[in-house]
């Protein structure tokens, strides 16, 4: 049990006047960065990227499905893979309810992965969700974008991701990467986030955010892997109080 200290109403409610002071300039602070990012250089796209989806092949610009601006989530899936990522899956838990929105702000939103269709869809449908998740198995795409890597990378040390170059051994790591496409059909990449990047993404975080425990990560790993389950096997009923360090 969390040891705060029980006050008076009166000292309760000046204690939080007072912190509120710091989340507006939290808020104010996360609008400046917001901006900022809006105002970042471009990259021309030059190569013309080939998808495998429910709908057959579909280039870059058909993702796009008529909006001008996309986000690419791209998800912990190579192909032939043997273990279901929790921390991709926890964050897609999230994309259905935001996608219903986004589509009628101009913003189209697909899922990308190295494996084959054939072995993303059956996952999917356990999952029960209904966002585009799409293959980039024949294309060169999540290695120009810095999220796969060949053996050779692996072996050289040579894996750029989140901007930093260091020894890796994951062949595949997740991220978001924002697209824009203008009235001539030229596509920018325009922004990508990595690592902790996602982490506005997973709305359950906000709300532990609030508790009084908080994202309580208190395992080995002191993140989303030591608590987090795909949601078809959490078990029934509240956790125990050191589950997540099981």
């Amino acid at each position: 049990m969390p040891n705060n200290k029980i006050v008076s109403r009166e000292d309760w409610f000046e204690a939080h006047k007072a912190h509120l002071v710091r989340e507006k300039e939290l808020t104010r602070f996360r609008d400046r960065i917001a901006a900022e990012r809006r105002d970042l250089p471009w990259l021309k796209i030059r190569k013309d990227y080939v998808f495998e989806t429910g709908q057959g092949p579909k280039k870059l610009a058909d993702l796009f499905a008529g909006n001008s601006q996309l986000i690419v989530y791209h998800f912990m899936f190579g192909p032939g893979a043997d273990y279901r990522c929790e921390g991709c899956s926890y964050l897609a838990d999230h994309i259905d309810g935001a996608n219903l929105h986004l589509k009628h702000h101009d913003v189209s939103l697909v899922v990308v992965s190295r494996a084959p269709l054939a072995e993303l869809l059956p996952y999917k449908q356990r999952m029960g969700w209904k966002f585009d998740w799409v293959s980039s198995y024949a294309s060169d795409f999540n290695f120009d974008m810095q999220v796969s890597f060949t053996d050779k990378q692996i072996a050289a040390g040579d894996t750029t991701y989140n901007f930093e170059t260091r020894p890796r051994t994951s062949k595949d790591l997740p991220g978001a990467s924002v697209f824009y496409r203008d009235a001539t059909g030229d596509i920018f990449l325009t922004f990508m986030t990595r690592a902790r990047g996602g982490d506005p993404l997973i709305g359950a975080y906000h709300y532990l955010d609030m508790t009084p425990k908080g994202r309580n990560e208190t395992g080995p790993y002191n993140g989303l892997m030591d608590w987090v389950r795909l949601h078809d096997e959490y078990q029934e009923g509240p956790q125990a109080e050191h589950d997540c360090c099981r």
